[in-house]
């Protein structure tokens, strides 16, 4: 069997890890060049880079992409690589569903981006979807877009997101069903509980987008009208439909970078976890309030009053279960022996940058300053600040920790600092002024502005910001590839950690374990390390 088709032919849990992640970074390039050329058209008043068809273009493919086709396959790619290995087992449970899952998701991508050759659209042929990322109805209805464009968003997204579900049902399965000797469930790693968690999410909240694409479509092509308001349908409902996906969907994107922060801040703090259970039981509060703050998104749609006062009063809850992690993770660093190195330095940059997400999250979950300010670059500048910001400074605290693992070959801690300040300061440059010009009432989705308008300057700053952010990907791809041919050994356990993961040779068997460990506390390679004072003694 030749290399490739190894990989191709591949029910191996690491190996599709790889292959996630991969796809995922792939994925996050492009949306990268769509979001580049959309700050260069608005450096400046009056600039002419695209026009705006092609702004719609870019906008939509642009949120399309990383929500969907980077942030859901890197996060599942280092779940399904990891998860087996903490909990002492072999494999996934269904190998090759995992497997489907992996190739459902890239057929939903590369089917996407399709459109771009076939698709015909608001403003003719050729012409990738240029609705919007979340494709509000009636725009999407054929009355308004008779072109394919729409078509292949609804069935890129639908089957991609067909590979997430699969992939959440085998996720639960695995650790409910798979874990080593000794494992109960007040045992397992953070990581574990909380990609617990988001696996239920995901097969809580994803069926309710692909019922309602599934309604799209037959309001495109069999003449229903669901969603068509002229013949009794509700453009409401596909308000609802969407977003009560779309924001459990922004926690199962951060709840794995909360993962890496139990498993990364603890290692380099030298300290136990502090408030286990607290933090199990924040993420199951998370979990399950997550699913009732959706109608935030429509506060500006008309609705009643006590509708809108009973989720903001929901929004405003489950700050209270985050901040109890950002509390806990404080709390352990608190009179460790913090080692500064570059996953800690990620740690602590995600910290921040969540951090001030959540605040602005809080301030619009008021309705009154949520109505002057909805639909402006305030809001654009509080969601990267969370999901951009929280997964993409999560993500890379998790490669510079694991990938030693992975690769055997340990990462260039000075090339690693050098892109951790150089995307923290062009991260803040770029999303920190959206709040300004937000609030000077910049709005969404717009191709260009008024020179007298007072947006140039935080327009331009955010440009500036964005060249800081590739000249960082750039040192990350540099480093990656010198780090993968010369890099130093790293050896089984390159940070003296405590998880089961780093008991195993690196990278790790395809086997994952020679024989199936046993544990008796939540850190297993102390107990192994330290006989004299093994964990199980206090738990």
């Amino acid at each position: 069997m030749s290399y490739l088709h190894q990989w191709i032919a591949t029910s191996d849990h690491k190996k599709l890890g790889i292959m996630y992640v991969l796809a995922g970074l792939l994925f996050f390039l492009i949306g990268g060049i769509e979001a580049t050329m959309m700050r260069w058209q608005l450096a400046w008043s009056g600039m002419e880079v695209v026009g705006p068809e092609t702004f719609n273009r870019l906008f939509t493919m642009h949120g399309t992409t990383m929500v969907f086709l980077v942030g859901m396959p890197v996060l599942l790619g280092i779940a399904n690589y990891f998860v087996p290995l903490m909990i002492g087992a072999r494999d996934m449970a269904f190998p090759r569903l995992n497997a489907f899952g992996f190739w459902l998701f890239l057929f939903g991508g590369l089917l996407l981006y399709f459109s771009y050759f076939g698709a015909q659209g608001l403003y003719g042929m050729g012409s990738s979807p240029d609705m919007g990322w979340f494709a509000y109805a009636p725009l999407t209805e054929r009355t308004f877009n008779r072109g394919h464009s729409t078509d292949y968003w609804i069935l890129g997204i639908g089957i991609s997101g067909f590979g997430s579900i699969t992939t959440g049902v085998n996720l639960i399965t695995t650790i409910m069903t798979m874990r080593c000797k000794g494992m109960a469930l007040m045992k397992m790693p953070l990581f574990v509980w909380i990609m617990l968690i988001d696996a239920v999410l995901i097969v809580v909240a994803m069926p309710p987008l692909t019922a309602a694409q599934i309604m799209l479509l037959f309001d495109r092509w069999l003449d229903a009208s669901f969603f068509d308001t002229q013949n009794g349908g509700s453009a409401g409902l596909w308000q609802n439909l969407f977003w009560f996906f779309g924001h459990p969907e922004v926690y199962i994107r951060i709840l794995p970078a909360f993962a890496y922060m139990c498993e990364i801040i603890p290692v380099f703090s030298r300290k136990v976890i502090f408030g286990y259970p607290l933090m199990v039981a924040a993420t199951v509060a998370i979990g399950f309030i997550s699913l009732g703050v959706w109608v935030h998104h429509m506060f500006s749609l008309g609705l009643s009053p006590m509708i809108n006062a009973i989720f903001m009063g929901s929004t405003m809850l489950i700050a209270v279960p985050t901040g109890i992690k950002m509390f806990t993770w404080i709390a352990t660093m608190y009179g460790g022996r913090i080692r500064m190195q570059t996953p800690m330095l990620f740690s602590m940059g995600f910290l921040t940058q969540f951090l001030l997400g959540g605040l602005t999250g809080v301030m619009l979950a008021v309705v009154p300053f949520d109505w002057q300010v909805s639909d402006s670059y305030f809001v654009v500048g509080h969601f990267h600040y969370v999901l951009f910001g929280g997964l993409m400074f999560g993500v890379f605290a998790a490669i510079y920790y694991w990938l030693p693992k992975v690769s055997g070959k340990m990462l260039c801690e000075k090339l690693g600092k050098w892109q951790f300040w150089l995307l923290f300061i062009g991260f803040n440059l770029t999303f920190g002024p959206m709040h300004v010009s937000g609030l000077l009432g910049m709005p969404r989705r717009i191709y260009t502005y008024q020179p007298d308008r007072g947006w140039e300057l935080w327009n331009l700053l955010s440009s500036i910001g964005v060249i800081f952010q590739i000249i960082a990907i750039l040192v990350f791809a540099y480093n990656i590839i010198k780090s993968l041919r010369k890099g130093k050994p790293a050896g089984d356990d390159p940070w003296d950690a405590w998880t089961l993961e780093w008991s195993t040779t690196s990278p790790p068997p395809p086997y994952n374990f020679e024989v199936i460990p046993t544990v008796h506390s939540r850190r297993p390679l102390w107990d192994k390390k330290h006989p004299e004072d093994p964990d199980w003694k206090y738990e």
